[in-house]
């Protein structure tokens, strides 16, 4: 399309000139500091370039789960700054997410900066236990309740590890699922962006063990439902704390 055509070479040279940008922020953190460079055009390649390697991501890979999120929110979507999560193999970081725009604000990328706060934290466990003020152990980070993010250089995997996840909250196998339950399962991986991925759905069919039909048909009606309830909150005008 012609009228897009002004607008890629505009993003493609926004990307160009924050690569340089991703080698000076980590040579400033240091070894426990990485920087990633996203490019959301393409989702299962979004990795454009990297330096450091606390998530292990290398150019060519994979968007994470909160890739996924931000893709889902679309224009919708903001920086998130200074929140903690875990890697899978249990290492804390502490990470910010930047979105990029184009000059029509629509979002196309990210730029994020993880550090590995794991050894840091376990030193402020030490300290504390030494002072006697009843910090946690060294070693157990203090995180149980911290979130676990996916990174992976491998958009299936990313997308196994969350449908992994929503399986363990629900407690049980597909099979064992109700229909209300079903419809909450695709609804809650329709809101962490899994089905913006390309490929995504037979995925999360073959996973499931169902057809491709019966998971289009289950993300349809799951997505029907939001926006029923979407309609209904705009639209109650019962008072705060009353019932109509």
């Amino acid at each position: 399309m012609p009228a897009e055509q002004p607008l890629q070479a505009e993003r493609d040279a926004i990307v160009t000139a924050l690569r340089p940008v991703v080698d000076g922020l980590a040579a400033t953190f240091g070894p426990m500091c990485e920087v990633v460079l996203h490019d959301y055009r393409h989702p299962d390649r979004s990795v454009v370039a990297v330096s450091g390697s606390v998530t292990g991501r290398t150019v060519g890979g994979a968007m994470s789960e909160i890739g996924m999120r931000i893709v889902a929110r679309g224009d919708d979507a903001g920086d998130e700054l200074n929140y903690v999560t875990r890697t899978r193999d249990g290492r804390l970081v502490k990470a910010s997410t930047m979105v990029l725009r184009d000059s029509t604000g629509t979002v196309f990328g990210a730029l994020c900066v993880n550090l590995d706060v794991t050894a840091v934290n376990d030193a402020h466990a030490l300290l504390g236990a030494l002072a006697g003020v009843g910090a946690v152990a060294p070693g157990t980070s203090g995180s149980a309740n911290v979130p676990v993010t996916t990174f992976g250089n491998d958009i299936d995997s990313v997308v196994d590890a969350i449908l992994d996840a929503h399986q363990l909250r629900q407690n049980g196998s597909w099979a064992g699922l109700d229909r209300t339950q079903r419809l909450e399962l695709f609804r809650g991986l329709d809101d962490r962006g899994v089905f913006a991925v390309r490929r995504a759905i037979e995925q999360v069919a073959a996973r499931l063990g169902i057809s491709r039909a019966s998971a289009y048909s289950y993300l349809s009606q799951a997505r029907a439902g939001a926006g029923t309830a979407k309609d209904e909150a705009a639209t109650d005008t019962t008072p705060s704390g009353g019932h109509a």
